[in-house]
């Protein structure tokens, strides 16, 4: 988490056994495995957001050449 990021204090009401079994998953306190619990839904929309546009580009150039020109494949 950076500095500069703005924290917001919260209450949540959690089963107390999923709290735990979060915890002793990450090895952290509270703060974090929420944290780490809410990073995880958020990258886990962005992928499903990624995986409905599957297929959709259909008209994609790729000049495969042009792009190892800085590669040596040797």
């Amino acid at each position: 988490m950076a500095e500069t990021e703005t924290l917001r204090k919260i209450t949540v009401h959690v089963p107390a056994f999923l709290l735990e079994e979060a915890q002793e998953f990450t090895g952290d306190g509270i703060t974090k495995t929420v944290t780490a619990g809410l990073a995880k839904l958020t990258s886990s929309g962005a992928y499903g957001k990624i995986r409905q546009l599957r297929g959709s580009c259909k008209t994609l150039d790729i000049d495969i050449s042009a792009s190892r020109a800085d590669r040596d494949l040797s």
